[in-house]
């Protein structure tokens, strides 16, 4: 979710010096003004946990690219073996229990101590009951170095209880400038492990290590940043609601589990650890604008959601103006991929993994859709309605899962084909559910995304004709051709036909909001 605290939708057409504040647009559309400051501490804390996770991808990625070199396509294939097993466990880390804190309209520090006491305890018991699942892992894939892998990766639950409470706290303030920075030291302290092992032949032990550092540094900074945090409370009388809330996350995310895992666990007993790696890395590719960029947006966005709705407003006009901005800017980052895969893969990664470029280009295609469906989430949850996500991530995990044990079959490009037909199912089904509690109509939604259509359609009919006639030039100018019309083509197509566009959002970075913030900027709680 992108700027969701902009303007609404229906003044986009006006000039931006016609447009009015948000607080007072907000106001008129749900019969007073929006809480005090809302528009720019939402601002704020999208400009530190947007920025900070650009800032931290920018780390990893130029550390990845140059890791990518130094390993093979098969130590990606071991990793991608072990993270399934280690994400089926991870449904039941307790985060929703820390989320409902956010969600609750006051909390104190016994609420806080029972939710610090459900996160201790299943976690330790999640770390061992991996390193007893470990064998039997590595059994399955025929890969005795899995066990290993999974011994060492249960240090990750170690540290996610002093993760998941003090970011639930700090998001409940829209607090987010410790996270961002503690964010990105862990992404450095992350991305220098991967690269320092890998460099000296440590192989996959690279991929195993480095995400180990990241969350203990990650962990060590947000526990200082919310300290000092509630001492534990094991006696949960009284914690009915936030055992409901955090049972029906876990329970979700348990099915995303499945819907996100079961395409390499899988591929994992059939396809050749190498194969499996040309798979996994292109997916991890893929997904990095909706695995890395839009959950940190929904971080802020639910919290935000949460307010708005407790204080009596509709999130219509920020749950269409989030709509519209995901969806220009994904949809020609995923477009232009799908066109550029084999100039992309042979410039960033090399030569050896050009095999990948087709899946890539394949996965590309449908990751918009994905995109806008990963939005819809904290709008219904924010509502107190965690029962429509448990029905469209069932709907999800069967529809991913059947698609994957078919495609399956036909070997990497089969997965991808069931990609293409579960994805604009479940964004259908997840809409038909969402958009009525949004208080948004089919056809609202769909005006909100024709700009980045229509940029996108232009966008493929130039770069397509430009590869055509082309020379047959090294990879790297290729893709700087192809590249750079692409762009140009596409900012034509949104400035000439949709300015106001342009100007709303250029706006709503340099302008100042017309009410001022609360003291402190913070939500009051009980928590002292």
């Amino acid at each position: 979710m992108i700027r969701f605290y902009a303007r609404r939708m229906d003044s986009a057409d006006k000039h931006p010096q016609e447009r009015r504040d948000l607080d007072s647009d907000a106001g008129d559309l749900a019969g007073g003004p929006a809480p005090a400051g809302f528009g720019a501490r939402v601002r704020s804390a999208l400009a530190w946990r947007y920025g900070s996770q650009v800032i931290a991808q920018i780390i990893t990625w130029g550390s990845t690219l140059l890791v990518v070199r130094l390993l093979d396509p098969s130590d990606y294939g071991l990793f991608a073996m072990s993270q399934v097993v280690l994400a089926a466990l991870a449904f039941l880390n307790g985060w929703g229990f820390a989320n409902s804190l956010i969600q609750q309209d006051s909390i104190g520090k016994r609420d806080i101590g029972q939710a610090f006491a459900l996160l201790l305890v299943l976690n330790l018991g999640l770390a061992a009951a991996q390193i007893l699942i470990a064998p039997y892992a590595a059994l399955y894939y025929g890969e005795p170095l899995v066990e290993d892998m999974l011994h060492i990766q249960a240090l990750l639950f170690l540290t996610t209880p002093f993760i998941a409470l003090p970011s639930a706290l700090l998001s409940r303030e829209l607090s987010f400038r410790t996270q961002a920075i503690a964010n990105m030291i862990a992404s450095i302290a992350g991305a220098v492990t991967a690269l320092a092992m890998a460099w000296y032949g440590y192989g996959v032990w690279a991929l195993v290590w480095a995400p180990i550092v990241a969350f203990a540094v990650r962990a060590a900074g947000v526990t200082i940043a919310a300290w000092p945090l509630a001492l534990p409370v094991f006696d949960l009388k009284g914690a009915g609601a936030m055992v409901s809330y955090g049972g029906a996350m876990t329970l979700c995310q348990m099915l995303w589990i499945v819907q996100s895992q079961s395409d390499i666990f899988i591929a994992g007993r059939i396809f050749e650890p190498y194969d499996l790696g040309l798979y996994a890395e292109a997916l991890f590719l893929t997904l990095i604008v909706t695995g890395r960029f839009l959950p940190p947006l929904n971080e802020v966005a639910f919290p935000a959601y949460s307010e708005l709705h407790k204080a009596g407003h509709s999130l219509a006009p920020y749950f269409l103006r989030s709509m519209r901005s995901v969806a220009i800017i994904t949809g020609p980052i995923y477009i232009g991929l799908a066109l550029t895969a084999p100039e992309a893969i042979a410039t960033l990664f090399g030569e050896k993994w050009l095999p990948m470029a087709p899946i890539v280009a394949g996965l590309a295609l449908v990751m918009p859709l994905r995109s806008l469906e990963i939005i819809c989430t904290p709008a219904t949850n924010a509502t107190g309605r965690p029962r429509i996500y448990v029905y469209t991530s069932l709907f999800g995990a069967l529809l991913f899962t059947s698609g994957f044990l078919v495609g399956v079959q036909y070997g990497a490009m089969g997965l991808v084909r069931a990609w293409w037909v579960a994805s604009p199912l479940l964004l259908a089904f997840t809409l038909a559910f969402t958009l009525p509690v949004a208080g948004v109509g089919a056809w609202e939604w769909f005006k909100s995304i024709w700009p980045a259509i229509v940029g996108c359609g232009a966008m493929a009919v130039g770069v397509i004709g430009l590869g055509t006639i082309l020379p047959d030039w090294p990879a790297p100018l290729r893709l700087a051709a192809l590249g750079a019309a692409g762009a140009a083509i596409y900012a034509a197509v949104i400035w000439f036909g949709w300015r106001s566009v342009v100007y709303d959002s250029w706006a709503m970075v340099r302008r100042r909001p017309a009410s001022a913030p609360e003291p402190g900027g913070r939500m009051q709680t009980t928590a002292g």
